[in-house]
């Protein structure tokens, strides 16, 4: 995400955006109950990651390798694109299983296995090359559905277009996730084709339910956790810079609990078995409007404050070296940047500046993703719905969890007289954070400066991903890193810039697979 805030000092008070407040002087945290907390950053130093020093690596041979073979590169990742792996629809999964799965065993790793779980399978992966630094790669083969009629190539052609910004490839997983992932396979092969070998040994851990919210991951690293846990690092293939080449390095994501809520007609009233006519509104429960009146309990009147109690309580608070970091994300972020990109007006309460910042990162939210009931078609049908459900997420800063969250939640509405509201637990898992002054995260720095792309440093992303399952099961540093722009993930006409044209600041894919392979160099030489 990129984005530009204006510069604050980061000894601001504590601030709330619904009122003025108290704070506790151990945490910064405002104590009204009524309010939504904010968080007071410790004094720090702006983190500059100019500051890192550039890796100075040159392995010429292996670049050549790239730039030579680079037409079957591009082959490569048009041929996974062209398989469908639809995880919510069950469509070609596991042939893309099978596909990765293969193509580990082509690249020379001499461990590969399909994984077998209580949903789609993942793939594992192990490449011994004897070396002292063993890297993982996390890896997601699952893409989003598509509405093919929406899109301008069809989805799953992966035909070269001419975009604006140059050679692009346009299919669903272009840049989410599957391009960047076999981008970085890509250049692990031009490694292994001029050296023999590589300079760390490889595992790979890969899912086909990422896109679902990772429910049955876990029983992949269940089977391999005490081998995972003696890597040194974790890497997700990802494309991080705007067209601008402007590159983001993010540390970290926020938690999640994502869940349905729904009301049904009973013994409280409204319709048991289907819908009836509207005009019995006069005599029956709306179980509709039931739904929207247990909802409205949870929030304040504008939608902005949690009211579930307790539901901010044990939020960690900011430390000293995030304060670092936010404050070098403040030299160069602007407010006004990001609302033109998302076609916002305002932020709540017309907050600016570090304020965005640490309420991105540190503010539970409780968001309603959709709801819907009754008749919602073209023209009229006036009935008395028997059902409506709301699809909701609460996304979830380090130190909450998504179980006790929703437990919370429960309890509010249970308090309030809404025991018949269900809920429906989807997906949820804890957030995740990489200390920026580990091996891993140096050496990708430095390999970034190498390239000239000064990474802006983020010590957590308000979204969310299962990184816990590295960072806090197997104890390892991880992030999502790469050079390259991908843009439409998630929407129709899905693309990955191949080749930059003039005036774009983003690397190609020759400069994003030569990173990569420098990335594995550079973690193999990385002091301790």
């Amino acid at each position: 995400m990129k984005s530009r805030f204006f510069a604050v000092s980061a000894a601001a008070l504590v601030l709330c955006a619904c009122a003025p407040e108290t704070a506790d002087p151990k945490t910064g945290m405002a104590t009204a109950d009524s309010a939504r907390p904010d968080y007071a950053l410790p004094e720090a130093e702006p983190f500059d990651a100019a500051s890192v020093p550039a890796y100075a690596g040159d392995h010429a041979a292996v670049y050549a390798h790239i730039d030579q073979n680079l037409d079957s590169h591009i082959a490569k990742i048009q041929r996974w694109l062209r398989q469908p792996s639809v995880s919510a629809q069950n469509i070609g999964v596991r042939d893309m299983a099978e596909m990765l799965r293969g193509d580990l065993e082509a690249i020379g790793f001499a461990e590969t296995a399909i994984v077998e779980t209580d949903g789609h399978p993942g793939v594992w992966g192990f490449y011994d090359a004897g070396a002292e630094r063993t890297l993982m790669l996390y890896m997601m083969y699952d893409v989003q559905p598509v509405n093919e009629e929406d899109w301008q190539s069809p989805p799953f052609e992966a035909n070269i277009i001419d975009h604006p910004l140059g050679k692009a490839i346009m299919a669903r997983g272009a840049t989410n996730q599957k391009g960047p992932q076999r981008a970085l396979l890509n250049a692990i092969e031009s490694i292994i084709a001029v050296d023999g070998t590589l300079p760390v040994n490889l595992m790979v851990a890969a899912e086909g339910e990422e896109e679902l919210g990772s429910p049955h991951y876990p029983q992949v690293i269940d089977q391999y956790e005490e081998r995972l846990k003696t890597a040194d690092g974790v890497i997700f293939p990802f494309n991080s810079q705007n067209p601008e080449g402007e590159t983001s390095l993010n540390l970290g994501v926020n938690g999640i609990v994502y869940f349905e809520a729904e009301a049904t007609g009973g013994e409280w009233g409204g319709p048991t078995a289907a819908e009836i006519h509207g005009s019995y509104k006069a005599i029956v429960d709306s179980p509709v409007w039931r739904l929207v009146k247990a909802l409205s309990t949870l929030v304040s009147e504008d939608g902005n404050t949690i009211l579930v109690p307790g539901y901010y309580d044990g939020v960690r608070p900011p430390t000293e070296e995030e304060a670092s970091l936010i404050a070098g994300l403040l030299k160069q972020q602007d407010d006004a940047r990001l609302q033109e990109i998302f076609k916002v007006e305002k932020w709540i309460d017309g907050m600016t500046g570090e304020e965005v910042l640490r309420n991105l990162i540190y503010t539970p939210t409780l968001n309603i993703d959709g709801i819907y009931g009754g008749y919602t078609g073209e023209g009229v049908k006036t009935i008395l719905p028997h059902m409506a459900t709301a699809k909701m997420d609460s996304r979830l800063p380090l130190g909450l969890d998504p179980d006790e969250a929703l437990a919370k939640i429960r309890a509010h509405l249970d308090a309030n007289g809404y025991e018949d509201i269900v809920l429906r637990k989807l997906s949820g898992y804890p957030g995740s954070q990489t200390s920026v002054e580990t091996p891993l995260v140096k050496s990708v720095i430095g390999v970034f400066n190498k390239y000239g792309y000064t990474p802006t440093v983020n010590p957590r992303l308000a979204g969310s991903a299962p990184f816990y399952q590295f960072t806090d099961r197997l104890g390892l540093p991880m992030i999502p890193t790469g050079l390259g722009f991908g843009t439409g993930a998630h929407a129709p006409n899905e693309i990955m810039l191949l080749e930059p044209a003039e005036g774009t600041g983003a690397a190609g894919l020759a400069e994003i697979e030569k990173a990569y392979a420098d990335m594995l160099y550079a973690l193999a030489e990385a002091p301790e």
